[in-house]
Parts: structure tokens; sequence; C-alpha cells
């Protein structure tokens, strides 16, 4: 055992950062980034969702810090990362050209990549241009980034599982904006008055929530304090600028692409009522993607914190950690 190896054992949180930095990404963006474990551990990367989120203390723990050296860091415009909510030169190109930049500067060769739901759309964006740079893929949630995936959930699969809380949704538009709600919803959070905006991306992350909890503490959409003033959330904003150019990607690129992670070994956890990222779509990769294995997860949603899916995620690193270590 090396002398970083003690060092890491005498650590009183094992998964306190090793390194916090804000990295210079060029046009005019700084990126929050960490780093956790040991620094000769397996090398990791993890993708927060959204867009627009950000990563959590919690998402350290996700990673074994005895065996692995994970990377965790806040996309353009979220959480920490400088300016916050900028959308300027903000695309799937730019996030992935900013990995190259992280990998490089922590001297990786290759590393496993992370990600959930967004997370998820990332790093098998990434992975297809840069197949020879990633050791495995831990994904949640399958999300291909494209237009459809969007729509069905906020309106026939909203509807189906939740009608009351669709009406609240489609109320929040004039009639004449509610033939096609999810496009409309766009247009509103991306406008720059903050009386339509506002609205607008409180009724959108509030429906987003509860789509994304198996079981869900509220279903319903509060419409009397849409228009009082608090804090908005960060998410809506990023995802309609991301969604309504779908993801900056080609059409079915991901799938399309897919050969181009052969040989890379791959887990997707998919929770079984995932309302906004269904089993479907994790089956339909794992079929374009034979060295994949897809894991289910019963009496789950989508989010990470239901029941069984963060164990089954940590079970997924460490599972590719063995193979990469192998």
């Amino acid at each position: 055992m090396g002398p970083d190896a003690d060092a890491g054992t005498r650590r009183a949180d094992p998964f306190a950062p090793l390194t916090s930095d804000m990295l210079d990404v060029g046009d005019g963006h700084e990126l929050y980034v960490e780093s956790v474990g040991r620094s000769d551990g397996i090398p990791a990367v993890y993708l927060h969702g959204g867009p627009g989120s950000g990563c959590q203390p919690d998402h350290r723990r996700l990673f074994d810090p005895e065996r692995m050296h994970a990377v965790l860091f806040d996309q353009r415009g979220c959480g920490r990362s400088r300016p916050k909510g900028s959308r300027q030169h903000n695309t799937t190109a730019h996030l992935i050209a900013d990995m190259e930049t992280i990998r490089e500067k922590f001297g990786f060769d290759r590393w496993m990549v992370v990600g959930g739901s967004w997370g998820a759309t990332l790093a098998l964006a990434y992975a297809e241009a840069h197949p020879e740079r990633v050791s495995g893929i831990a994904l949640r949630a399958t999300f291909l980034g494209t237009r459809a995936e969007v729509e069905t959930a906020f309106t026939s699969r909203l509807s189906q599982f939740y009608p009351a809380l669709y009406e609240d949704f489609l109320s929040v538009l004039p009639p004449e904006e509610r033939a096609h709600p999810v496009e409309a919803y766009y247009r509103r959070i991306l406008d720059a008055d903050p009386s339509v905006h506002g609205p607008a991306a409180r009724a959108w992350h509030d429906t987003e929530r509860a789509l994304s909890e198996h079981k869900s503490a509220k279903t319903r959409i509060d419409l009397a304090s849409l228009n009082v003033w608090r804090t908005l959330p960060a998410t809506p904003f990023m995802e309609a600028h991301y969604f309504i150019n779908d993801s900056f990607m080609s059409e079915n690129q991901l799938l399309g692409n897919a050969g181009r992670l052969e040989g890379i070994p791959g887990i997707i956890v998919q929770g079984r009522y995932d309302l906004l990222c269904p089993p479907e779509t994790s089956h339909a990769l794992a079929k374009v993607w034979p060295t994949s294995e897809l894991r289910l997860v019963e009496q789950a949603g989508h989010s990470l914190y239901d029941a069984g899916v963060r164990d089954a995620v940590m079970k997924s690193i460490a599972d590719l950690a063995s193979k990469i270590g192998r």
C-alpha cells in the first residue's frame, strides 16, 4: 500500500473532496470541479442531471473511496459554475469538450462515465464522441435527449397517470397555446419577461417533480402561488434551452451511433415505473449495445432516491470497477 493510500485511510471523512477548483473552459465559463476517493484509484466522472441541476454532496457517496478516483463537476451555467444560469456557448458539444478538458487536467487516459437522466444523455453523447476514452458506462434512467421523449412525458403520459395535474399544467397556458403545451412552455420559460417565465418555470418544475417520484408527495400545481415572488428553480430554464434545440443533437443520434460503444462494458439501471424515462428507452438502448446489461429496479420510478435505485447505481459502479480492474 503506497503513501497515497495510507493518507486516504487516515482521512476523517473519506467522501470529502480531494480537490475542488474553478476551471476556466473558455467562452467566459468557469466550471466547479471536485474529485473524491484516492488519487491512484479507478478514474470516473459523474454527470448530473437536468440539464441545469448540479452535483450534490451525496453524489460523492456513489463511489467507493477506497477503489475510485471520481471527478464531479457542475456543467456550464449550473450549480457553482459561473456565470450561473448562462445559456451562452452552452450546448452538448460544449459539455463534451469540457469533459475532455477535465479528463486531460487530471491526466486520465480513460475513465468510467456515470450519469442518470440528462446525465445519461451526456454520458452516451460523450462516449460515442470519444469511445477510446471510456472504460465503462453506468447509466440510470436512459434519456436519449429527443423532443418526442419530453413531449410524451408531459402530455399523454402525464394525462394518463395524473389527469388532474395535467389539467393544472394546461391551465397555466392561454387556451390558444394548449394544443402544443410543451413548446408553449419552452417559449414562455425562455421569455425575458419575469411575469411570463416565472409562472411557467414554477409550473414546469412542479409537474416534472411529480413525474420523477414513484410516490410523489405533491400531485397538483398550487396555481394561486405561481405569481408569488420567490426564488425560481434553475432547471426549467436550462431544460427549455436544450430541449427546444433537440438537445443540440441530430435526430436519433444516440441510438443511431450506438455502434461506437462496441466493446465498452455498460450497466443500465432502470426504474420499472419511471414516467419520465420509461423502461422501453433503456430496452431499446440495450438492444443496440451488446456489451451492456439492463438492471430493472421494481417498485421504483425516476428518482435516484426511489426505493432501491441508489443502491443499484452504487452496485453498477462497483461491478464495472471490478471489470475494469481485471
